[in-house]
């Protein structure tokens, strides 16, 4: 099963458009890691980088990305309105697909473990990551900022860190890592310079002063822009929806005679939250997003689709082989029957060579890989091939024998047809065998999830041999070329004995 993972790194520079640059690349050096979002905040002196990939590829993405912050970002020179510990300050791990909660919470200690192992950066673990429960609220953790937690972290055992020395970095300070689920960064902009107005809507708002159940608040100081923020971390928007923190904090602000003058999302923010806002302020009535939201609905009938799409695909072929002529036959089958076992095989090795429980074999997996996807379009071609000698064949059964010479060229055509009708499914047998040692030298390197995609490919395998080999048979009955025959002969007995040493992997 595939896997993404969402991981959205804050890092301390929101004003060098170049070291932020250095950080995405960074992220995104890994294979199979894609860049959703990047923001860059100058007030907070902050950057948001939202990437996605299979887990072990983000994982590996989120260590370089706090490398190369540590390389570029010194926060004894730092200055900026938003809370900060770290060069990388807080790096969550979020499920999207094929991992739980619980994958990422060993994916956010493993990545923290290593952030120590690599940089020499101590790490503290947050939200569902937490192993203390009074650390699971970021803001205990970044109490003091860098600064305070310098003095403390050694002085305070209950300020120690989960992974490392009770030390910061020099530079590069200490990391919050954790995992959680979606999380909508949502600030609101007051019409006051008087962050004191702020941080006393943020504090009515917030969950910890009793508050709204879902919300993060503080307030925030945008000197730049002469104005005061509420900054927000909605936790849970489908509990907590953005029109409903919005409107605590106009509530709010309203009491000390301030007023909304915008607001922000940072980074990225599921359709559903501003699906459901537009319902609330538009008061709709009877609603349905899924099905009156174009961009919706589109999406459903491309899916459906999609899902039609193989089947789509096989079509062509399948009518071919029902239609009721002699070519595509048995032997074309055979050979598709050889590539789709290839093909399998290639999907469990490259999947397999993705995952970090299987790095010692990486190369091997990628060889195997390499080596099924030759096999894979050698197989492929043969089925065009397959059909093309019989024709031949059939084509030289209609020569005219009016004449000696007619007779005679017409035989010899015959002949050298049915041997290319018999030399192509010998072929097909030979590779899919092939095909077959290969899933073997697989099973015991791959993962153990994919064992019913390598029997599959076994008996598919199998198959192709066995149909193969059925053709090989019926044409040597035409073959007058004894030397021919008795080679043809001679390597079809051989895999007729390698069939009878198939069995499904793992068992």
């Amino acid at each position: 099963m595939s896997t993404l993972v969402e991981c959205v790194p804050n890092f301390s520079e929101g004003r060098d458009a170049a070291k932020v640059d250095a950080i995405v690349a960074a992220l995104c050096s890994v294979p199979g890691v894609a860049l959703l979002d990047r923001e860059m905040d100058a007030d907070h002196n902050r950057c948001v980088i939202t990437i996605v990939g299979p887990r072990d590829a983000v994982a590996e993405a989120a260590l370089r990305g706090v490398g190369k912050a540590a390389e570029l970002i010194d926060l004894t020179r730092h200055q900026g309105a938003h809370p900060r510990i770290g060069a990388a300050d807080v790096v969550p791990f979020v499920p999207i697909e094929g991992v739980t909660l619980e994958d990422c919470v060993a994916i956010a200690r493993a990545v923290g473990e290593q952030i120590w192992k690599r940089f020499g950066i101590p790490v503290y673990l947050y939200e569902e990551a937490a192993t203390r429960p009074e650390r699971q609220n970021l803001e205990n953790i970044r109490r003091g900022q860098f600064e305070g937690l310098r003095e403390e972290i050694a002085a305070h055992a209950d300020r120690a860190p989960d992974f490392g020395e009770p030390r910061l970095h020099p530079t590069a300070g200490a990391t919050v890592v954790g995992a959680r689920k979606f999380l909508i960064a949502y600030n609101v902009n007051l019409n006051t310079p008087d962050v004191q107005v702020a941080k006393q809507v943020a504090k009515a708002v917030r969950f910890s002063s009793g508050g709204l159940r879902y919300v993060k608040a503080m307030g925030v100081d945008l000197k730049a822009r002469k104005l005061a923020q509420v900054s927000m971390n909605l936790t849970d928007f489908e509990r907590t929806p953005i029109f409903r923190a919005f409107e605590a904090v106009k509530c709010e602000a309203a009491r000390y005679g301030a007023s909304i003058v915008g607001s922000e999302i940072v980074g990225l923010v599921p359709k559903r939250a501003l699906e459901d806002t537009a319902d609330f302020y538009l008061q709709l009535e009877n609603f349905d997003p899924h099905h009156q939201i174009l961009e919706n609905r589109l999406a459903a009938v491309l899916a459906e689709k999609k899902t039609a799409g193989l089947a789509a695909l096989a079509e062509p072929l399948l009518a071919a082989v029902a239609a009721p002529t002699p070519t595509p036959g048995g032997g074309s089958c055979a050979a598709v029957a050889g590539a789709l076992a290839a093909g399998l095989g290639e999907m469990v090795a490259r999947l397999s060579a993705g995952k970090k429980s299987f790095a010692q074999h990486a190369d091997a997996l990628g060889g195997l890989a390499e080596k099924f996807a030759g096999l894979r379009i050698r197989l492929q071609a043969a089925i065009d091939h397959d059909a093309a000698s019989f024709e031949a064949v059939l084509a030289a059964l209609r020569l005219p024998k009016a004449t000696e010479e007619e007779k005679q060229a017409r035989q010899e055509a015959v002949e050298l047809g049915t041997q290319g009708a018999t030399e192509i499914p010998l072929e097909v047998a030979e590779a899919a065998a092939h095909v077959l040692d290969l899933l073997g030298q697989l099973a015991p390197i791959s993962s153990p999830a994919m064992a019913s995609d390598l029997n599959t490919g076994v008996h598919l395998a199998t198959a192709a041999i066995r149909g193969a080999l059925e053709n090989v048979r019926i044409n040597l009955d035409s073959v007058c070329d004894t030397t021919f025959l008795n080679q043809a002969r001679a390597r079809a007995d051989k895999l007729e004995l390698r069939l009878g040493e198939a069995t499904p992997v793992g068992r």
